[in-house]
């Protein structure tokens, strides 16, 4: 086959904007594997791409989609760990809304054991999200205060159970009463509506004041101030998406004080090698997790591939819990 059926983005704009089309499937390049696409997820920086605020990185896909599953349809010149029909999930640079999609032969990993396709689709760029930055980045242990915004969402419900399974008190933040009561259901010792309460008296009443060591944010905004009075002493702020906008006044004294680590990261950008390290770090200590059940990604909906402007349309309702995936 050398055409195939993608949704691009036609012009910046909201969720109309994306398109079908039909375009040459992509070359394999050295390094590289060719995956037959069964399922793409849908994730926020694909909506921010949409808008035209996410450019891709220099030599990446323009279409959106930044993790897949499928099948190999090719290996290129210097791959020795796949072959021709493997069954995996992928991270890719971009280019997942599509029937094909090529990506380096490091960012793929094997479909857990127990989890179908559709399932795998919407694990690698959460997994590697929040693994890097909760725990490379935020450097989470056992015992520590855990605090996940957005909660209910595909970043917030495997955060949840990861830091769970770490042996962290855990503690999540969403907007619905439905929406606590999932992450309750995941593992966090309490969650909490910030339509009814504030989470930094909510924090400082459950840890007796001592604060949090390590939240994880995406909303940015006037939650960075906040952020900073919750976290405990030599406590961690690890920002991952800006949501509530990217600016905020804030006191550094407070940060000298406490002791305080601010950091962050996206993941698009980051080298071919930062994301194979993740990769085998995931494989190695969580994958092992996904196979035996103990942890599962969070399921909202499917759509069509041809219906991408729909399954973005209700992304950013926020209403979903967990993830949406397009099924190719």
């Amino acid at each position: 086959m050398s055409k195939m059926n993608v949704v691009e983005i036609s012009k910046p704009g909201g969720p109309e904007v994306l398109v079908p089309a039909v375009r040459d499937v992509p070359e394999v390049g050295y390094g590289d594997i060719l995956i037959r696409v069964t399922a793409a997820g849908v994730n926020r920086p694909d909506a921010l791409q949409r808008a035209g605020a996410y450019d891709p990185p220099k030599g990446a896909s323009d279409l959106p989609g930044l993790e897949c599953s499928g099948t190999i349809a090719a290996v290129g010149a210097g791959v020795t760990r796949w072959n021709v029909n493997d069954e995996v999930c992928a991270l890719l640079p971009g280019g997942g809304y599509a029937e094909y999609v090529t990506t380096p032969a490091d960012h793929a990993l094997p479909v857990p054991k127990g989890l179908d396709m559709v399932q795998a689709a919407a694990l690698c760029e959460t997994y590697f999200t929040v693994y890097s930055n909760v725990f490379m980045r935020g450097d989470l242990h056992a015992g520590e205060v855990f605090l996940v915004h957005g909660g209910s969402s595909g970043i917030g419900t495997t955060a949840i159970q990861l830091a769970t399974k770490a042996g962290a008190r855990v503690f999540a933040t969403a907007g619905s009463a439905e929406k606590c009561a999932k992450c309750v259901e995941l593992g966090a010792e309490r969650a909490i509506n910030y339509r009814e309460e504030d989470f930094v008296e909510v924090m400082q009443a459950e840890t007796e004041g001592r604060g949090i060591n390590v939240i994880l944010d995406m909303v940015g905004g006037n939650y960075i101030p906040r952020n900073v009075k919750a976290l405990a002493i030599g406590g961690r702020l690890v920002q991952i998406a800006f949501l509530g906008g990217a600016t905020a006044e804030l006191n550094f004294a407070q940060v000298m004080v406490k002791r305080l680590t601010i950091t962050g990261s996206t993941l698009r950008p980051q080298s071919n090698v930062a994301k194979a390290a993740i990769a085998r770090s995931l494989e190695t200590k969580i994958w092992p997790m996904l196979s035996d059940g103990t942890i599962a990604p969070v399921m909202d909906s499917t759509f069509p591939l041809a219906e991408a402007a729909m399954a973005h349309a209700k992304m950013e309702t926020s209403k979903h819990i967990g993830k949406i995936v397009l099924v190719i």
